[in-house]
């Protein structure tokens, strides 16, 4: 059994991206990252997909980060889950 299925919500962070300009939504994830305590193990990236694919694709195929052990494209296809990596 998958141990990211015991995540708890003092684990988790929830960073919503709706209506942003892709340059601003790359700001807020990096800097999410950057951020976020080590307790922190996986972000879900609120996004969205019927007002366009741009943030979406920025999220799941170009953003890079030194932090993300994973990410992983759930059954609702506006969000994304990165996992961190436990340093």
């Amino acid at each position: 059994m998958d141990s990211d299925i015991f995540i708890t919500d003092e684990e988790r962070i929830i960073l919503d991206l709706h209506d942003m300009q892709e340059d601003e939504a790359r700001f807020y994830l990096e800097r999410a990252i950057d951020t976020a305590e080590y307790k922190i193990k996986e972000i879900v990236v609120v996004h969205g997909y019927r007002k366009g694919q741009t943030i979406l694709n920025m999220v799941r195929k170009e953003f890079k980060h030194k932090r993300i052990e994973k990410k992983v494209i759930p059954f609702n296809k506006g969000i994304t889950l990165i996992y961190l990596k436990r340093e």
